[in-house]
Parts: structure tokens; sequence; C-alpha cells
């Protein structure tokens, strides 16, 4: 049952991912929120795959996996996406040069914080990915308000509740292990993966209603859905 629970738990995510990125992409012309999107959909099915092929350590999919979970939790889920949300909190438009040095960082970031995988060193890399949570947490609870401020209440106690969930997450990762679970953190991974797909499109739904509510007061364009090209 709790394999069940889990590979239904990362489908979720997969579909957001996949699917609410490729609408940031093309409705919005959102590269960074859309294609931090797509990583973590990717991420989701290397994870499934290699989860039905046994879930061997020393397959190549295992170092993919944590290349990915790197780069998400390092700068992904924080400077990425503080970044992508702007678009709609401070209008702020990155240039081309900036959204590929962004993703550039995050593969610089993701290497190098490899070498603390196992062999006792794993909480140098635990603490930075609580640390930069706190930070992406932060911003966060200003898109809540944000979000308040233009009567989305709901919105925004979705987004609140999404983040609160997500902040644990992080916390329970690397230091707190869910008494009783076994070996795998199965029981973990359930919420995780259901929390982390929630995440994504609790914040698909917070921008579009921020994107909209820009255009209805004039503040923004009208993002014109034939075209992938920037704004």
């Amino acid at each position: 049952m709790k394999e069940l629970l889990l590979m239904l738990a990362d489908i979720w995510m997969i579909f957001v991912g996949f699917f609410y990125g490729w609408k940031l992409i093309r409705r919005y012309g959102n590269y960074l929120l859309g294609l931090e999107w797509f990583i973590i959909a990717v991420s989701g099915s290397n994870f499934l795959v290699w989860s039905v092929l046994g879930g061997d350590e020393g397959s190549p999919m295992y170092s993919i996996a944590y290349f990915l979970d790197a780069f998400t939790r390092s700068v992904g889920v924080s400077l990425i996406l503080i970044m992508g949300l702007m678009r709609v909190t401070h209008r702020y438009k990155p240039t081309l040069a900036v959204d590929i040095g962004v993703f550039a960082l995050g593969i610089v970031a993701a290497l190098y914080l490899r070498q603390f995988h196992g062999h006792g060193l794993h909480v140098v890399s635990a603490t930075f990915y609580v640390v930069v949570n706190a930070v992406s947490t932060a911003f966060l609870a200003y898109l809540s308000w944000r979000l308040w401020k233009i009567r989305a209440g709901g919105l925004a106690i979705g987004a609140a509740l999404a983040t609160a969930a997500a902040t644990a997450i992080a916390v329970m990762y690397d230091f707190f292990p869910i008494p009783g679970d076994d070996e795998y953190g199965t029981v973990f991974y359930i919420f995780a993966l259901t929390t982390w797909g929630t995440q994504l499109f609790v914040y698909f739904l917070s921008y579009r209603a921020l994107h909209d509510h820009n255009v209805a007061t004039g503040a923004e364009p009208a993002s014109d859905e034939r075209s992938v090209a920037r704004a």
C-alpha cells in the first residue's frame, strides 16, 4: 500500500511539473519557473523509473537523482523560484543572459555539493539547504501577503500552507526522520512528493492570480498565449 501511495505522489508531482511548467512558458513566457518546474518533473520521473528498476544505489540514475535534488534544493526552489515569481510581484524581467547564468549557477552548485554526499559530510549540504529554504520561505510569506492584498484569500492561505509544509519537509529531510519509517524513508517521501507537487500547483495558481491582477490594473500588458517569445 505504501509503495502505491509513493508512486501516486510521484506521478502527481511529475504531472504538475510538466503540465504547469509548460503553461508558465507558453502562456507567460516565464522560462525561469517553467524550466524549474520541468527539472522537478524530470527528477520525479527519474526517481520513478529508478524505483521500478530496483533502486540500485550503484545505478547512474541514483547519481542523476542526487544531482537534480541538489540543483533544486540549492538554487532551484530558492533563487530561481524567487526571481521567477518577482515577475508578478515586482515586474522583474531578467534578460536571457541572466536566465542562462542562474541555471549555470545551479549546475555548479549541484556539482560542488555532490562532494558532501555520504562519508558523514552530508550535514554540510543539509544545513545549507535549510538556510536557503528559510530565505525562500520569507519571500513566499511575502507572496501570500500580496495574494491577500489583492483579495485572493483562498490562494493566500493555500500558498502559506504549502510553504509551511515544504519548510517542515526541508527540516525533516536530513535531520528529523519520521519515527517508525522504513530504511528507505517511504512515508517521508509520500509526504514530500505530495507536498512538492502541491507547491508547484499552488504557486502556479498564485502566479496566474497576480498576473491577472496586474493586467487588470494596467501594471502589466496581457500575455499573448500564442507566442513563447519574451514580453
